[in-house]
């Protein structure tokens, strides 16, 4: 564990343009960097370096960050190795910090487990290749299936021999102890009788992200049903099935260049497409897809392409999987193989070329997939079709995107021949329960954190319009402390004899109280997090720069400091040709209360118009009036705010 003093000594002494010079080429434009983006393609740069504030941040994709999120985006490190990179480049010394001697335990058994697994894949491709029993049945096996030498050694396919304890014996001979190849699974005691898991079969390794063996998948050769056809490795302290994709240490790199990933099934899926120059595939396994894998994916692009055989019954039995994808944000295509075909089949079967042109034409968005699916089996049955529409506006509902929402909905009435407005209807009762579901589950929990702000497309454009205009003053409050909080404000006030005295109070200060004064919260969750972590930093005597938020362990807070932070243009040097022009900077005062009170408007004026509803609906006349004394309340201090806002606005 690097120690919190050397992470700020690195964060502090690496300079973001020398190390994303590195990587792109860079053109100095006044303080800042401009060069062609290094996440997606494009002729005119719109990727800026800005070394004062040292973030990064393109215009074009959205990408933006501090140097440690450049080198985790652009190389894929994690966050200490990273840390780690910028510590040799910078010639810091990184001394982690003493663990725990049962934290030294466990990483030494880990250690062991990798390392009988890494004995295992070894032994395992070496009887394949070395002996009689291995390449009469193992090898010949994969060559019926038309697996080139140079793919098996690619994917470190093996065979194990068909004894008891054939491995078990020769592991224990080599000095590999019992308990860890126990732990393993590869080794099953049962009444002090030890014997191998998976003697008999050919055997594909399982891997992690940097190759190191985690488990292993064994087939049968044998056609007796008794035996089962797959039998796999049990969880372990470095095998989690839900976290690992077949495949995925040898197709990352190809996902990020095609930005595109195929999931299929099965391992022999993922090697004949490998064979047929496909490398930007993994396979779940036969497990049922989890949050873990979609967000490993995630990691490396935002599109999935589903490879599917022509069984409908299982592509059915997917959707729940799907459907978790897309509450992940990430984009779903489907592509559904001939009838009696699958990727394993039709990749050996068929060229490169044809292969590669038969996705590319059969892919389907899962939506228009799943609509046109689930339509025909509806067809002539108004509650199935009923029922149908609940289900697809269900998967529709969890997409995170309300443009992508509107997009869906739009093509599925279309298809559906059903008015876009009854599917819009259905939408919102569904995240309605669905965000009343969420808010339960928090009360029940104690998690008293706030929720993602929910937005539904409102029935009226102008409800619309007060929650974008709110969002609006929201923002302008959080970039203005994100950019100046550390500053100072000056205020001048007249005292009784008439002397002026002057006052310089902390801007994140100013903000924060002013806001707590008058009970105000954000309504965006995000906003309302960053207000949560300065009030815990000044409630500490801390007063946030703009690191704090670049920096912050929060993923949501550095995201949004960047874009906040960043520059598209910058303002001309004016003072050559000796024009004044004056910034913010300069009048810093009139900015800020003129945000506070701009926002203090528009929640009193959203209470006005939510009141003056209630009363138009209310028909109790002692709630009336009661209602009518809160409206009446409301209106004067829309008053006051008013006369107060037109005066900072005039001077």
């Amino acid at each position: 564990m690097i120690p919190k003093e050397t992470i700020q000594e690195i964060l502090d002494t690496a300079q973001i343009e020398e190390v994303v010079g590195e990587f792109v080429n860079l053109k100095k434009r006044g303080s800042t960097y401009v060069g062609l983006c290094p996440f997606h393609n494009e002729k005119t740069p719109s990727f800026t370096v800005t070394p004062r504030k040292g973030i990064y941040k393109c215009f074009g994709c959205g990408k933006g960050g501090d140097v440690v999120n450049f080198l985790m985006e652009h190389e894929h490190f994690t966050y200490p190795e990273a840390l780690k990179y910028l510590a040799k480049k910078y010639h810091i010394t990184v001394e982690e910090e003493v663990q725990t001697e049962e934290k030294v335990q466990e990483q030494q058994e880990k250690e062991s487990l990798f390392l009988v697994n890494d004995f295992a894949s070894k032994y395992f491709t070496h009887n394949l290749f070395n002996s009689d029993q291995g390449r009469a049945i193992g090898l010949s096996y994969f060559k019926e299936r038309g697996f080139r030498e140079d793919i098996i050694h690619k994917f470190q396919l093996g065979y194990a021999i068909d004894e008891w304890d054939n491995f078990t014996s020769h592991a224990l001979r080599q000095g590999y102890k019992l308990e860890f190849l126990e732990k393993t699974g590869l080794t099953i005691t049962k009444e002090n009788k030890s014997y191998d898991r998976f003697r008999g079969r050919v055997v594909f390794p399982i891997q992690n992200l940097s190759g190191r063996v985690l488990g292993f998948g064994g087939r049968t050769l044998l056609s007796d049903k008794t035996i089962p056809k797959y039998v796999n490795s049990p969880e372990s302290e470095v095998y989690n099935k839900s976290q690992v994709l077949y495949g995925i240490n040898l197709a990352k790199a190809e996902i990020i260049s095609a930005d595109n990933c195929y999931l299929v099934e099965g391992y022999t899926d993922v090697i004949s497409l490998h064979q047929a120059g496909i490398e930007n595939v993994v396979a779940s396994s036969g497990t049922s897809l989890t949050n873990d894998q979609i967000r490993l994916i995630s990691r490396y692009t935002k599109n999935i392409t589903i490879l599917y055989d022509g069984d409908e019954a299982g592509i059915k039995a997917s959707f729940r999987g799907i459907d978790m994808i897309l509450e992940h944000g990430l984009n779903v295509k489907i592509v559904l193989f001939p009838e009696g075909e699958d990727p394993d089949s039709f990749a050996r079967t068929h060229r490169t070329s044809e292969v590669q042109e038969f996705i590319q034409k059969q892919a389907v968005n899962f939506i228009i997939f799943k609509t046109s699916l689930l339509l025909k089996e509806a067809a002539g049955d108004p509650l199935k079709k009923s029922a149908l529409i609940k289900e697809i506006v269900g998967s529709i509902s969890l997409i995170p995107d309300q443009i992508t929402r509107s997009v869906y909905i739009k093509e599925c009435s279309a298809l559906m021949d059903i008015a876009e407005q009854t599917l819009m209807n259905v939408l919102n009762q569904i995240r309605r329960k669905n965000l009343d579901k969420k808010i339960k589950e928090k009360k029940h929990s104690g998690d008293d954190s706030p929720l993602q702000p929910f937005n539904l497309p409102s029935e009226k454009q102008e409800d619309s319009a007060d929650l974008n205009s709110l969002n609006n003053h929201e923002k302008e409050i959080i970039r203005l402390l994100m950019q100046y909080g550390d500053r100072k404000i000056r205020f001048e006030n007249m005292m009784e004899d008439g002397s002026i005295q002057t006052m310089h109070v902390d801007t994140a200060l100013f903000i924060i109280k002013d806001l707590e004064t008058d009970e105000i919260t954000m309504q965006n969750g995000i906003y309302q997090k960053v207000i949560n972590a300065v009030t815990a930093e000044l409630d500490q005597g801390l007063y946030p720069d703009a690191g704090f938020y670049i920096h912050h362990n929060d993923p949501d807070i550095s995201s949004l400091a960047t874009g906040m932070l960043s520059q598209k243009y910058e303002l001309a040097n004016w003072q050559k040709v000796k024009i004044k022009v004056k910034t913010e900077d300069d009048q810093l005062k009139i900015v800020i209360t003129e945000a506070i009170l701009s926002l203090k408007l528009r929640v009193l004026e959203i209470k006005f118009e939510e009141t003056q509803k209630q009363i138009r609906n209310e028909t109790d006349e002692e709630n009336l009036l009661g209602l009518l004394a809160i409206q009446q309340k409301i209106r004067k201090k829309i008053s006051l705010v008013s006369n107060e806002l037109g005066r900072i606005i005039l001077r």
